[in-house]
Protein backbone atom coordinates (compact mmCIF):
# COMPACT_ATOMS: atom_id res chain seq x y z
CA UNK A 1 0.00 0.00 0.00
CA UNK A 2 2.83 2.38 0.87
CA UNK A 3 4.54 1.59 -2.45
CA UNK A 4 1.33 2.31 -4.41
CA UNK A 5 0.84 5.60 -2.58
CA UNK A 6 4.42 6.67 -3.32
CA UNK A 7 3.96 5.75 -6.98
CA UNK A 8 0.79 7.84 -7.15
CA UNK A 9 2.55 10.81 -5.60
CA UNK A 10 5.52 10.42 -7.97
CA UNK A 11 3.35 10.50 -11.08
CA UNK A 12 1.33 13.46 -9.83
CA UNK A 13 4.55 15.37 -9.12
CA UNK A 14 5.84 14.63 -12.61
CA UNK A 15 2.56 15.65 -14.25
CA UNK A 16 2.53 18.95 -12.37
CA UNK A 17 6.23 19.60 -12.98
CA UNK A 18 5.71 19.49 -16.73
CA UNK A 19 3.57 22.62 -16.52
CA UNK A 20 6.15 24.63 -14.59
CA UNK A 21 9.21 24.78 -16.78
CA UNK A 22 9.31 24.29 -20.52
CA UNK A 23 13.09 24.06 -20.63
CA UNK A 24 13.57 21.31 -18.05
CA UNK A 25 13.97 17.70 -19.14
CA UNK A 26 11.65 15.52 -17.10
CA UNK A 27 12.51 12.26 -15.41
CA UNK A 28 11.00 9.33 -17.35
CA UNK A 29 8.34 7.30 -15.58
CA UNK A 30 9.32 3.64 -15.53
CA UNK A 31 6.13 2.24 -14.07
CA UNK A 32 2.66 3.51 -14.77
CA UNK A 33 -0.79 2.03 -14.17
CA UNK A 34 -1.82 0.30 -17.38
CA UNK A 35 -4.87 -1.32 -18.88
CA UNK A 36 -4.63 -4.21 -21.29
CA UNK A 37 -2.81 -2.65 -24.30
CA UNK A 38 -4.50 -2.86 -27.67
CA UNK A 39 -2.90 -3.62 -31.00
CA UNK A 40 -1.14 -0.59 -32.40
CA UNK A 41 -2.39 0.82 -35.67
CA UNK A 42 -0.12 2.44 -38.23
CA UNK A 43 -1.41 5.01 -40.67
CA UNK A 44 -0.01 7.66 -43.02
CA UNK A 45 0.77 11.05 -41.50
CA UNK A 46 -1.97 13.64 -41.96
CA UNK A 47 -1.04 17.15 -42.99
CA UNK A 48 -2.04 19.99 -40.70
CA UNK A 49 -5.04 21.70 -42.28
CA UNK A 50 -4.20 24.89 -44.13
CA UNK A 51 -5.90 27.29 -46.50
CA UNK A 52 -4.92 29.85 -49.08
CA UNK A 53 -4.36 33.02 -47.00
CA UNK A 54 -5.72 35.15 -49.83
CA UNK A 55 -8.95 33.22 -50.11
CA UNK A 56 -12.16 34.96 -49.09
CA UNK A 57 -14.28 31.82 -49.15
CA UNK A 58 -15.42 30.16 -45.93
CA UNK A 59 -13.09 27.60 -44.40
CA UNK A 60 -13.40 24.18 -45.99
CA UNK A 61 -12.65 22.71 -42.58
CA UNK A 62 -16.13 23.50 -41.33
CA UNK A 63 -18.27 21.86 -43.98
CA UNK A 64 -21.12 19.72 -42.70
CA UNK A 65 -19.73 16.48 -44.03
CA UNK A 66 -19.63 13.66 -41.48
CA UNK A 67 -16.05 13.09 -40.35
CA UNK A 68 -16.52 9.32 -40.04
CA UNK A 69 -17.00 7.93 -43.50
CA UNK A 70 -15.83 4.28 -43.52
CA UNK A 71 -18.93 2.20 -42.86
CA UNK A 72 -16.80 -0.52 -41.29
CA UNK A 73 -15.83 1.86 -38.50
CA UNK A 74 -19.39 2.42 -37.31
CA UNK A 75 -21.63 -0.17 -35.74
CA UNK A 76 -25.31 0.69 -36.17
CA UNK A 77 -27.83 -1.18 -34.04
CA UNK A 78 -31.35 -1.35 -35.44
CA UNK A 79 -33.76 -0.45 -32.68
CA UNK A 80 -37.02 1.44 -32.44
CA UNK A 81 -35.38 3.98 -30.10
CA UNK A 82 -32.74 4.80 -32.74
CA UNK A 83 -29.60 4.66 -30.57
CA UNK A 84 -26.60 6.79 -31.54
CA UNK A 85 -23.87 5.26 -33.75
CA UNK A 86 -21.13 3.40 -31.89
CA UNK A 87 -17.50 3.67 -32.94
CA UNK A 88 -15.39 0.58 -33.37
CA UNK A 89 -12.48 0.59 -30.86
CA UNK A 90 -9.82 2.10 -33.13
CA UNK A 91 -12.02 4.25 -35.40
CA UNK A 92 -11.07 7.43 -33.53
CA UNK A 93 -7.48 7.08 -34.76
CA UNK A 94 -8.51 7.96 -38.30
CA UNK A 95 -10.98 10.71 -37.42
CA UNK A 96 -9.68 14.03 -38.82
CA UNK A 97 -7.82 16.62 -36.80
CA UNK A 98 -10.40 19.29 -37.59
CA UNK A 99 -13.90 18.90 -36.15
CA UNK A 100 -17.10 18.09 -37.96
CA UNK A 101 -19.81 20.68 -37.20
CA UNK A 102 -23.28 19.18 -36.99
CA UNK A 103 -26.71 20.79 -36.99
CA UNK A 104 -26.79 20.01 -33.28
CA UNK A 105 -23.89 22.42 -32.78
CA UNK A 106 -25.83 25.17 -34.52
CA UNK A 107 -28.76 24.50 -32.19
CA UNK A 108 -26.49 24.84 -29.14
CA UNK A 109 -25.16 28.11 -30.54
CA UNK A 110 -28.68 29.49 -30.91
CA UNK A 111 -29.48 28.39 -27.37
CA UNK A 112 -26.36 30.17 -26.15
CA UNK A 113 -27.52 33.38 -27.79
CA UNK A 114 -30.92 33.04 -26.11
CA UNK A 115 -29.22 32.58 -22.73
CA UNK A 116 -27.09 35.67 -23.24
CA UNK A 117 -23.75 33.93 -23.79
CA UNK A 118 -20.96 35.92 -25.38
CA UNK A 119 -20.62 34.80 -29.03
CA UNK A 120 -17.08 36.18 -28.96
CA UNK A 121 -15.99 34.28 -25.87
CA UNK A 122 -14.59 30.82 -25.17
CA UNK A 123 -13.46 29.00 -22.04
CA UNK A 124 -10.83 26.38 -21.32
CA UNK A 125 -11.69 23.34 -19.21
CA UNK A 126 -8.72 21.20 -18.27
CA UNK A 127 -5.50 20.82 -16.31
CA UNK A 128 -2.34 22.96 -16.30
CA UNK A 129 -2.05 22.41 -20.05
CA UNK A 130 -5.10 24.63 -20.44
CA UNK A 131 -3.64 27.63 -18.62
CA UNK A 132 -2.76 30.74 -20.68
CA UNK A 133 1.01 30.38 -20.29
CA UNK A 134 0.82 27.15 -22.27
CA UNK A 135 -2.39 27.22 -24.26
CA UNK A 136 -3.39 30.04 -26.65
CA UNK A 137 -2.44 32.85 -24.26
CA UNK A 138 -0.02 34.54 -26.67
CA UNK A 139 -2.83 35.52 -29.03
CA UNK A 140 -4.02 38.15 -26.57
CA UNK A 141 -0.53 39.64 -26.35
CA UNK A 142 1.46 41.85 -28.68
CA UNK A 143 1.84 40.25 -32.15
CA UNK A 144 5.55 39.86 -31.46
CA UNK A 145 4.61 36.89 -29.26
CA UNK A 146 3.23 34.91 -32.19
CA UNK A 147 3.58 34.67 -35.96
CA UNK A 148 1.03 33.10 -38.29
CA UNK A 149 3.20 32.54 -41.35
CA UNK A 150 1.07 30.96 -44.07
CA UNK A 151 -1.89 30.87 -41.68
CA UNK A 152 -2.74 34.56 -41.94
CA UNK A 153 -6.38 33.61 -42.48
CA UNK A 154 -6.50 32.93 -38.73
CA UNK A 155 -5.99 36.59 -37.80
CA UNK A 156 -9.77 37.35 -37.89
CA UNK A 157 -10.49 34.59 -35.34
CA UNK A 158 -7.77 36.01 -33.10
CA UNK A 159 -9.37 39.44 -33.26
CA UNK A 160 -12.88 38.00 -32.81
CA UNK A 161 -12.03 36.30 -29.52
CA UNK A 162 -9.71 38.88 -27.95
CA UNK A 163 -9.88 38.60 -24.17
CA UNK A 164 -10.49 34.85 -24.01
CA UNK A 165 -7.01 33.67 -25.01
CA UNK A 166 -5.04 34.97 -22.03
CA UNK A 167 -7.91 34.78 -19.55
CA UNK A 168 -7.29 32.35 -16.67
CA UNK A 169 -10.20 29.94 -16.64
CA UNK A 170 -11.84 29.06 -13.34
CA UNK A 171 -12.18 25.49 -14.66
CA UNK A 172 -8.53 24.91 -15.61
CA UNK A 173 -5.94 24.12 -12.98
CA UNK A 174 -2.85 22.00 -12.47
CA UNK A 175 -3.82 18.46 -11.52
CA UNK A 176 -7.44 18.73 -12.65
CA UNK A 177 -9.18 15.64 -13.99
CA UNK A 178 -12.76 15.12 -15.13
CA UNK A 179 -13.97 14.70 -11.56
CA UNK A 180 -12.23 17.83 -10.25
CA UNK A 181 -14.34 19.97 -12.56
CA UNK A 182 -17.37 19.24 -10.35
CA UNK A 183 -15.68 19.43 -6.93
CA UNK A 184 -16.60 22.68 -5.13
CA UNK A 185 -13.50 22.29 -2.97
CA UNK A 186 -11.39 23.19 -6.02
CA UNK A 187 -13.44 26.25 -6.94
CA UNK A 188 -11.85 29.68 -6.71
CA UNK A 189 -13.38 31.23 -3.60
CA UNK A 190 -12.77 34.74 -4.87
CA UNK A 191 -15.12 34.31 -7.82
CA UNK A 192 -17.24 31.25 -7.05
CA UNK A 193 -20.31 30.91 -4.88
CA UNK A 194 -20.48 28.50 -1.91
CA UNK A 195 -21.01 24.96 -3.16
CA UNK A 196 -20.42 25.94 -6.79
CA UNK A 197 -18.26 23.70 -8.96
CA UNK A 198 -15.35 25.07 -11.01
CA UNK A 199 -17.26 24.35 -14.24
CA UNK A 200 -20.48 26.06 -13.13
CA UNK A 201 -18.45 28.97 -11.78
CA UNK A 202 -16.56 29.41 -15.04
CA UNK A 203 -19.70 29.33 -17.17
CA UNK A 204 -21.53 31.74 -14.86
CA UNK A 205 -18.70 34.25 -14.76
CA UNK A 206 -17.52 34.15 -18.36
CA UNK A 207 -20.72 33.18 -20.23
CA UNK A 208 -18.78 31.65 -23.12
CA UNK A 209 -20.23 30.37 -26.36
CA UNK A 210 -17.49 27.74 -26.81
CA UNK A 211 -15.33 25.66 -24.47
CA UNK A 212 -12.21 23.60 -25.14
CA UNK A 213 -12.50 20.42 -23.07
CA UNK A 214 -8.93 19.13 -22.71
CA UNK A 215 -8.95 16.43 -20.04
CA UNK A 216 -7.77 12.86 -19.68
CA UNK A 217 -4.08 12.78 -18.76
CA UNK A 218 -4.82 13.01 -15.03
CA UNK A 219 -7.67 10.49 -15.27
CA UNK A 220 -5.47 7.42 -15.64
CA UNK A 221 -5.78 6.36 -11.99
CA UNK A 222 -9.56 5.97 -12.16
CA UNK A 223 -10.39 5.52 -15.86
CA UNK A 224 -13.77 4.00 -14.99
CA UNK A 225 -14.87 7.42 -13.72
CA UNK A 226 -13.84 9.27 -16.86
CA UNK A 227 -16.81 8.55 -19.13
CA UNK A 228 -19.60 9.40 -16.65
CA UNK A 229 -17.83 12.60 -15.63
CA UNK A 230 -17.25 13.60 -19.24
CA UNK A 231 -20.93 13.05 -19.94
CA UNK A 232 -21.74 15.45 -17.10
CA UNK A 233 -19.32 18.03 -18.54
CA UNK A 234 -20.87 17.73 -22.00
CA UNK A 235 -24.45 17.85 -20.75
CA UNK A 236 -23.74 20.75 -18.39
CA UNK A 237 -22.15 22.64 -21.27
CA UNK A 238 -25.08 22.04 -23.59
CA UNK A 239 -27.59 23.01 -20.89
CA UNK A 240 -25.71 26.30 -20.53
CA UNK A 241 -25.67 26.94 -24.29
CA UNK A 242 -21.92 26.30 -24.49
CA UNK A 243 -20.52 24.33 -27.44
CA UNK A 244 -17.99 21.84 -26.04
CA UNK A 245 -15.02 21.20 -28.32
CA UNK A 246 -13.58 17.87 -27.18
CA UNK A 247 -9.87 17.22 -27.61
CA UNK A 248 -8.04 13.91 -27.69
CA UNK A 249 -4.74 13.80 -25.81
CA UNK A 250 -1.28 13.05 -27.15
CA UNK A 251 -0.26 10.51 -24.49
CA UNK A 252 -1.35 6.95 -23.82
CA UNK A 253 -0.52 6.64 -20.13
CA UNK A 254 -3.43 4.25 -19.59
CA UNK A 255 -1.88 1.82 -22.08
CA UNK A 256 -4.80 1.06 -24.39
CA UNK A 257 -5.98 4.50 -25.59
CA UNK A 258 -9.20 3.99 -23.64
CA UNK A 259 -9.56 7.68 -22.80
CA UNK A 260 -9.16 8.94 -26.37
CA UNK A 261 -11.57 6.28 -27.63
CA UNK A 262 -14.09 7.43 -25.02
CA UNK A 263 -13.68 11.09 -25.97
CA UNK A 264 -14.32 10.30 -29.64
CA UNK A 265 -17.28 8.07 -28.81
CA UNK A 266 -18.92 10.83 -26.80
CA UNK A 267 -18.29 13.40 -29.53
CA UNK A 268 -20.10 11.20 -32.03
CA UNK A 269 -22.92 10.34 -29.63
CA UNK A 270 -23.63 13.96 -28.64
CA UNK A 271 -22.89 15.30 -32.16
CA UNK A 272 -20.37 17.81 -30.87
CA UNK A 273 -16.98 18.87 -32.30
CA UNK A 274 -13.96 16.59 -31.91
CA UNK A 275 -10.50 18.13 -32.29
CA UNK A 276 -8.32 15.05 -32.81
CA UNK A 277 -5.09 16.49 -31.44
CA UNK A 278 -3.63 13.00 -31.04
CA UNK A 279 -3.61 12.56 -34.81
CA UNK A 280 -1.99 15.98 -35.34
CA UNK A 281 1.11 15.04 -33.31
CA UNK A 282 1.65 11.58 -34.76
CA UNK A 283 4.08 12.81 -37.48
CA UNK A 284 6.21 14.69 -34.90
CA UNK A 285 9.41 13.33 -33.32
CA UNK A 286 8.39 10.89 -30.55
CA UNK A 287 4.78 11.82 -31.43
CA UNK A 288 5.27 15.19 -29.73
CA UNK A 289 5.98 13.73 -26.29
CA UNK A 290 8.86 14.27 -23.91
CA UNK A 291 10.77 11.28 -22.51
CA UNK A 292 8.24 10.76 -19.72
CA UNK A 293 5.58 9.94 -22.31
CA UNK A 294 3.20 12.42 -20.71
CA UNK A 295 4.25 15.99 -21.44
CA UNK A 296 4.36 17.75 -24.79
CA UNK A 297 7.52 18.98 -26.44
CA UNK A 298 7.75 22.75 -26.16
CA UNK A 299 7.95 25.25 -28.99
CA UNK A 300 7.07 28.93 -29.48
CA UNK A 301 3.87 30.13 -31.12
CA UNK A 302 5.66 30.67 -34.42
CA UNK A 303 3.84 29.04 -37.30
CA UNK A 304 6.51 30.20 -39.78
CA UNK A 305 9.32 28.41 -37.91
CA UNK A 306 9.99 24.89 -39.31
CA UNK A 307 11.67 23.79 -36.09
CA UNK A 308 8.79 25.03 -33.95
CA UNK A 309 6.35 23.12 -36.17
CA UNK A 310 8.12 19.94 -35.10
CA UNK A 311 7.01 20.49 -31.49
CA UNK A 312 3.70 19.52 -29.96
CA UNK A 313 2.96 22.82 -28.20
CA UNK A 314 3.26 24.77 -31.43
CA UNK A 315 1.03 22.30 -33.24
CA UNK A 316 -1.43 22.33 -30.34
CA UNK A 317 -1.85 26.10 -30.47
CA UNK A 318 -2.11 26.07 -34.25
CA UNK A 319 -4.69 23.30 -34.53
CA UNK A 320 -6.70 24.65 -31.59
CA UNK A 321 -6.97 28.01 -33.33
CA UNK A 322 -8.00 26.26 -36.54
CA UNK A 323 -10.59 24.18 -34.70
CA UNK A 324 -12.08 27.27 -33.05
CA UNK A 325 -12.18 29.01 -36.43
CA UNK A 326 -13.91 26.04 -38.08
CA UNK A 327 -16.57 25.62 -35.39
CA UNK A 328 -17.19 29.37 -35.03
CA UNK A 329 -17.58 29.95 -38.78
CA UNK A 330 -20.08 27.14 -39.23
CA UNK A 331 -22.04 27.54 -36.00
CA UNK A 332 -22.49 31.28 -36.45
CA UNK A 333 -23.49 31.08 -40.12
CA UNK A 334 -27.11 32.05 -40.88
Amino acid sequence: MRYVLLLHLLLIAILVAGCVSSGTELIPVDKLPTRQPSTTVSFPATDIASRDPTSTTPSTLATRTPSITPEADIVITTNTTTPPPTLSPDAWMSMPVMPYVSDRVVEIYQKGLELGNNPRGFSKVGDCGSTPAWFLGNFDLNPKYYSLGEYQYLEPIIQEFQGSFERTSLAAKSGFNASSIFAPIWANREFCQPGESPLACEYRNHKPMFAFITLGTNDIWHPEEFEPQMRKIIETSIENGVIPILSTKADNLEGDHYINATIAKLAVEYEIPLWNFWLAVQPLPNHGLQKDGAHLTWGPTKFDDPEALQTAWTIRNLTALQALDAVWQEASSP
